[in-house]
């Protein structure tokens, strides 16, 4: 969901005070179409959507979010004024382009890790501000897993704060401070610091910067030694399309992936006004 505040603050940044380039041409009613110029998986239907509303334009589309497009595929039929089409072009496509790039990325990750295990691919907090709620619904598009949205989803204990309290401080503090609707998360480096976890009883631990090799002595660790169950096993740190079939076959639950959104390429996408 877009609220008009966020509207206008885009538009703002993109039309600037004297818009000269979209008022050149006569104010009539005009055609158009949104087309991909070429393979992807579609995100962003409902940000363009609450532009085209705002200016009033007339709109249809038979897609969904996470479909699979392929080029010259059309997103959108536009009926509306001149003057309200040019002026929604650029930022309806940038939203598109950025956002149809990551499904893209996420889908193609899902799809290696599917080929291994049920594995979750989840994003991170490695966002861009302001953009972190379309770029994680980019990810539930392309079928991943959108993590935190932020701080207040789930407790998560970092390197930081065990540098501060010490694994065992940080998790009892936790467990003092927390609703009973949260989750505790502890990331570790060592599969030494994941038993300590365990033991303390967290719901969910991230193997942080582990190879596929240590992930699976870690996992091994775990299953035989006397542990409060179930948890969550994640693993996160240096991992993309080129090194994921080696961590979807190891058997965790979670593997989350800052470049699913950094590492997105923009999708080629464009707007043509039809005579």
């Amino acid at each position: 969901m877009m609220f008009t505040n966020e509207i206008e603050s885009f538009l703002e940044e993109d039309l600037g005070y004297n818009d000269i380039s979209c008022t050149l041409v006569p104010e009539k009613v005009v055609h158009a179409i949104i087309f991909t110029k070429e393979d992807c998986t579609l995100a962003g239907l409902d940000v363009a959507k609450a532009f085209f509303d705002y200016f009033g334009l007339q709109y249809s589309t038979d897609r969904c979010n996470g479909d699979r497009l392929s080029k010259d595929d059309v997103i959108f039929f536009l009926h509306g004024s001149s003057h309200s089409v040019l002026r929604t072009e650029r930022i309806v496509l940038n939203f598109l382009g950025h956002l149809c790039g990551i499904a893209t990325n996420t889908r193609r990750c899902v799809d290696i890790a599917r080929q291994y295990s049920d594995v979750r691919i989840a994003c991170t907090r490695k966002t861009t501000p302001g953009l972190r709620k379309y770029e994680k619904m980019a990810v539930i598009a392309g079928g991943g897993d959108p993590h935190r949205f932020d701080l207040s989803d789930t407790i998560m204990i970092k390197d930081n704060h065990v540098k501060l309290m010490g694994i065992e401080g940080a998790i009892m503090s936790a467990g003092k401070k927390a609703s009973f609707t949260q989750k505790v998360e502890v990331e570790v480096e060592s599969s030494e610091d994941a038993l300590r976890a365990a033991k303390a009883g967290v719901d969910i631990i991230m193997l942080d910067n582990m190879d596929p090799g240590e992930v699976i002595d870690t996992l091994g660790l775990l299953k035989s030694s006397s542990v409060p169950g179930p948890m969550i096993i994640e693993v996160s740190g240096g991992i993309n399309a080129g090194n994921l079939e080696e961590y979807a076959k190891t058997g965790v639950d979670v593997i989350s992936m800052g470049s699913l959104i950094h590492g997105s390429r923009w999708i080629d996408v464009s707007l043509e006004i039809m005579k």
